[in-house]
């Protein structure tokens, strides 16, 4: 906004310092017009723009996207955004479509970037569900699986193992009530505070581009690009079955850089999926995870393996849950948690508190400013569905704010729709959690729009959904307000999921309401589109969630090919939660507090020395995530970056337009390849080859006990 602002004063000093100024800058909008292309195309009705065509193909996406969503959870928790593969995906089977019909003489409705734009929509409401339902997180750590893994908290009124009834139950009666939460601040979002949303911005550009002629033969290059890939990445994970016939077998236990570094962690593990999410998170992403890989794996591992015989005894095998392997996995003594699981957690919190802190007071100066500038002209739009002061618009904004207002969504419907929601939610919720009764509901359903109103607000300003810190807030308040003996922890995680929910979709809704802004859509149909998305989520995700959960003995199990490690720190947080500090060993809460500390100061200096330096200072968040899981995955990642890297010294152009298209490529193909293997497990057929490495005197070994 401060931006926009001196933009726009630096414009009005040379229009005075040179006459024609004026003039040049009304031509130069004119060229630069983006709604000017359009201009001899009707826009749609916002019931024309709800296709049948486009909810199939939604649906299909839906499913291919909550595969990809879902092994991310249940692998590292990283999920990149998906808005670009959904709306390139979109474009070209609809556009398929019609072109065959054309041809058939048969269409009957072209085919137009709000209905784009309506699939897109509906896409990513439909596989947010898989993030925001918390299958990687406090669902999935709930089960007994992640509960003995904590030792802690285990019994029976606080474990809850899924069940596709009660997982689809939960997620109808508590997704929906972010979107209506949101609805009446649909135009102080867009049109009077002018809220970036910079997911939303570049989103609704691509699939403007997509649907001029220049756009739409670049587009059908960038499917053909990411349809190549995707074959490539699908084969490659179907010749990989074949060597993964045993535990640590297949090129994913590929030592690369010798045994021992494979042993902390440290390989290549030939997966497309994380080169493709490499190649989509920026670079610092990348570099952060690699700086917490070596922080963890390469230097705090080998310093608390010399603390032998003083944190934990000397004479255990290296392999027992009870010597190092049990600070990684596990813990020491009955009191003894996971160190590296609770440095993460405090990692977490610290950047989470530090973010919040840092998102909640550009809200509040942004609305002080905001209410501020209304009072000195009155005359600036706040509230309510007056049109804005269109004269002083950009052509493109007048046309966009008069369609953007034209189709409203009655405040009433809004209203109406979350307190009746709120009210079977409330009475639905303690059935499925008995622990959670209904005036713990209550008291977050009060307080749940004041806090989807400032993440939405702050996602608007910095890209950036702090939708799991207010999860965890949730997880803190409630989980002591409940209490252990009374079920705490499994109250927690379940409030953590309610609040998760309502302020992730309600910072996707204003998401979509900017690229429907900028496209052309109805706010009408966005918002139906969002509804029908979510409700598919709500079964699509608990439905390939049960699939890994039936297909994967070892789902959940640290050093399994899918770990789930988020599941156990949201536990664990949980426990804390409930137990207070109490709970840990006197050792590991001086190492909590020092990095917690650590990740506030990292961040304050990321925001002191400006962006120029800051692209430089590793992310504390991003540090986080290997201390669970090991640096494999940031090392795959890091490679992405590589060839991105590589891609754009040599042919930027080409990289920035087929970029995106290969990652996408890498991550689809992987991420359906994980259906038919699925499949094959459920059947019970399994790879025919185990391809393990071995050190030369473990194979002489192996050697003499096979041919004595």
């Amino acid at each position: 906004m401060a931006m926009e602002r001196t933009s726009s004063n630096i414009s009005r000093e040379d229009d005075q310092q040179n006459g024609n100024g004026e003039k040049r800058n009304t031509d130069a909008a004119e060229l630069e017009s983006v709604e000017r292309i359009f201009e001899s195309k009707k826009v749609p009705s916002w019931q024309n723009q709800l296709t049948l065509r486009a909810f199939v193909v939604s649906f299909i996406l839906g499913i291919l996207f909550t595969f990809i969503v879902m092994k991310l959870n249940l692998t590292t928790g990283i999920i990149p955004s998906l808005n670009v593969s959904a709306g390139l995906l979109g474009f070209f089977f609809v556009k398929t479509w019609t072109k065959f019909l054309d041809k058939s003489g048969l269409l009957k409705q072209p085919f137009t970037r709000q209905e784009n734009t309506v699939i897109q929509t509906c896409v990513v409401a439909t596989s947010g569900i898989a993030f925001s339902g918390g299958f990687g997180s406090y669902l999935f750590g709930m089960s007994e699986i992640i509960a003995k893994q904590s030792h802690e908290a285990n019994a029976e009124q606080n474990t809850k193992n899924p069940s596709l009834v009660w997982m689809i139950a939960f997620l109808f009666v508590v997704s929906f009530l972010g979107l209506f939460s949101v609805v009446p601040l649909r135009k102080i979002m867009i049109i009077d505070f002018k809220l970036i949303y910079p997911s939303g911005t570049a989103t609704a550009h691509l699939i403007n581009s997509f649907h001029t002629p220049q756009g739409a033969k670049l587009a059908k290059k960038q499917v053909r690009a990411l349809g190549k890939f995707f074959s490539f990445s699908f084969l490659w994970g179907f010749f990989q079955w074949f060597f993964t016939g045993g535990d640590g077998c297949g090129f994913s236990s590929f030592p690369t850089f010798g045994l021992k570094a494979y042993e902390n962690k440290f390989f290549f593990d030939f997966s497309a999926t994380y080169v493709g999410v490499g190649m989509i998170c920026p670079y610092l992403i990348n570099v952060s995870l690699l700086v917490g890989s070596i922080l963890s794996w390469g230097i705090m591992w080998p310093l608390i393996n010399e603390k032998k015989g003083d944190w934990y005894p000397a004479d255990l095998k290296s392999s027992s849950l009870h010597g190092l392997q049990g600070y990684r996995v596990n813990f020491s003594t009955p009191r003894l948690y996971t160190a590296f699981v609770f440095i993460g957690i405090a990692m977490i919190l610290g950047d989470g508190l530090y973010n919040f802190v840092k998102v909640l007071g550009h809200t509040l100066y942004g609305l002080y400013h905001q209410f501020k500038d209304h009072r000195f002209n009155p005359n600036t739009p706040i509230t309510g569905n007056s049109p804005p002061d269109l004269p002083s618009l950009s052509y493109d904004d007048q046309k966009r704010a008069r369609l953007f207002l034209k189709d409203q969504i009655p405040v009433w419907i809004a209203i109406t729709g979350y307190l009746t929601i709120a009210i079977v939610s409330a009475a639905t919720l303690p059935h499925i959690f008995h622990q959670l009764k209904w005036y713990y509901i209550a008291t977050i359903y009060i307080f749940a729009p004041a806090l989807a109103f400032c993440n939405a607000y702050g996602c608007g300003l910095t890209d950036w959904s702090l939708a799991s810190t207010y999860g965890k807030l949730a997880i803190f308040v409630i989980g002591a307000w409940v209490g252990g003996e009374n079920g705490g922890v499994l109250a927690g995680l379940a409030a953590c999921g309610v609040m998760m929910n309502i302020v992730a979709t309600a910072s996707d809704l204003t998401q979509d309401f900017k690229t429907g802004y900028m496209t052309l859509a109805s706010p009408r149909s966005m918002f139906v589109s969002q509804v029908v998305g979510t409700a598919m989520g709500c079964v699509i995700s608990p439905c390939v969630f049960w699939l890994f959960y039936k297909a994967f003995d070892d789902l959940g199990i640290p050093g399994s090919e899918y770990p789930a490690p988020y599941a156990l720190v949201y536990r664990n947080m949980a426990i804390l939660g409930v137990e207070g500090f109490s709970a840990l060993p006197s050792r590991c809460l001086t190492l909590c507090y020092i990095f917690f500390a650590f990740a506030i100061f990292v961040n304050g200096i990321r925001d002191s020395v400006g962006n120029n330096w800051a692209r430089f200072i590793p992310i504390p968040m991003a540090m986080a995530i290997p201390f669970y899981i090991g640096g494999y995955f940031a090392i795959d990642m890091c490679v992405g970056s590589l060839i991105l890297y590589i891609w754009s010294r040599v042919n930027k152009a080409k990289a920035d337009a087929f970029g995106p298209a290969v990652a996408s490529g890498l991550i689809c193909g992987d991420g359906i390849w994980t259906l038919p293997s699925s499949i094959l497990a459920l059947a019970g057929i399994n790879p025919p080859i185990c391809m393990k490495f071995l050190s030369r005197s473990s194979n002489i070994k192996v050697d003499s006990f096979l041919n004595p």
